[in-house]
């Protein structure tokens, strides 16, 4: 279920970050759905989504940051 538009993106993502981040975070959470649709790959019995989801936000964490207001803010 790779997202084609940021609009598909889950609200806690489109309602909390940057655009740029969700742009991050598609990207990733697309190519991640791809790379770990084996599920030797994955860690666990963590599902192919959830894996994908994991590595979205990661990619948006290097570089975006929760501020002390609570608001995502580039590093």
């Amino acid at each position: 279920m790779p997202y084609d538009r940021i609009s598909d993106l889950p609200d806690s993502v489109r309602d909390n970050v940057p655009k740029h981040a969700q742009e991050i975070y598609k990207e990733a959470f697309n190519s991640a759905w791809d790379e770990y649709s084996d599920s030797d790959d994955r860690r666990g019995d963590a599902s192919r989504e959830e894996t994908a989801h994991k590595v979205a936000w990661n990619a948006v964490k290097q570089k975006y940051e929760k501020g002390d207001d609570d608001k995502w803010h580039a590093r």
